[in-house]
């Protein structure tokens, strides 16, 4: 943790370069660039592994995991949700582009129309209402967790293409941007002093992941079957640095996952993982 703290000291100034106005393409540039000369063994497809990438005998037991991945039963009722129709009679596939495959790479993305982000869950929930069914709460694991989880792994291997054209689709990036950098809580910490400044290092006994490559595997499998969605692990930082979170599907949140899921352009999907 003191390494941590000592490293810190050095984050405004860093934070202040990526916190300068600049366009979407060009943070994006400048943090593979960052991480390229931090990290020039790294090859950027590496960084979908997320701390992974730093550890060769944690990615060698990942892999061991993953040819027996030990939450399939979940995905089994995860894909149940997904075909099972709707009350119209039609489902998800009906509702959304190429029958829901490799669509997922494309979210979040900015609906001029309602002037907001839409995630992938507003997306299915959209879907939902539509046909007569209630909305499924954002981060329900037993729910739109399990829906979502399957509905992404129907897009590994799509490259992640997020886009911001627009006032409106600015507008809402920045603000993730800001949070994303923005210190918050009692230790005083931002998503950009973990996962930028000291991505690679140990907190405790676990390595930090970087931002780009991070939005990639949602959601995720901790310890075996438990599943935690991507903004539910955002409510987790910041719980964890004592600041009060949002719920998951505030605007604040999805703002954010744009910005975030920007960062991560150009690396393949792979959802869902395990990770301990």
């Amino acid at each position: 943790m003191k390494k941590i703290v000592i490293a810190l000291a050095g984050l405004g100034i860093l934070v202040g370069a990526f916190s300068a106005y600049a366009g979407p393409e060009e943070d994006r540039q400048k943090l593979v660039s960052y991480f390229k000369n931090k990290y020039p063994d790294l090859k950027f497809d590496d960084y979908i592994y997320s701390a992974l990438a730093f550890d060769p005998d944690a990615k060698s037991q990942y892999n061991s995991i993953m040819e027996f991945p030990p939450y399939l039963s979940e995905l089994e009722k995860g894909e149940k949700l997904w075909n099972t129709p709707l009350k119209s009679g039609k489902t998800y596939a009906d509702c959304l582009p190429n029958g829901g495959k490799m669509i997922a790479g494309n979210y979040p993305l900015f609906d001029d129309a309602r002037g907001k982000v839409i995630t992938l869950e507003d997306a299915l929930n959209d879907c939902r209402k539509a046909n007569g069914e209630e909305a499924y709460k954002n981060a329900d694991p037993k729910t739109m967790g399990l829906l979502s989880a399957y509905m992404r792994t129907l897009s590994d291997g799509m490259k992640v293409n997020i886009k911001v054209v627009g006032e409106g689709a600015l507008k809402a990036y920045e603000d993730g941007k800001k949070t994303f950098y923005r210190r918050a809580g009692q230790l005083n910490f931002s998503c950009g002093s973990c996962h930028v400044d000291n991505a690679g290092l140990r907190i405790r006994s676990e390595l930090l992941s970087p931002v780009i490559g991070q939005t990639t595997h949602w959601p995720a499998f901790r310890g075996g079957d438990k599943l935690v969605t991507l903004q539910k692990r955002y409510e987790g930082c910041q719980k964890n640095v004592r600041h009060s979170p949002d719920k998951a599907g505030s605007t604040r949140y999805n703002n954010l996952e744009y910005f975030h899921s920007y960062m991560s352009n150009g690396l393949e999907m792979k959802s869902s993982v395990f990770r301990k």
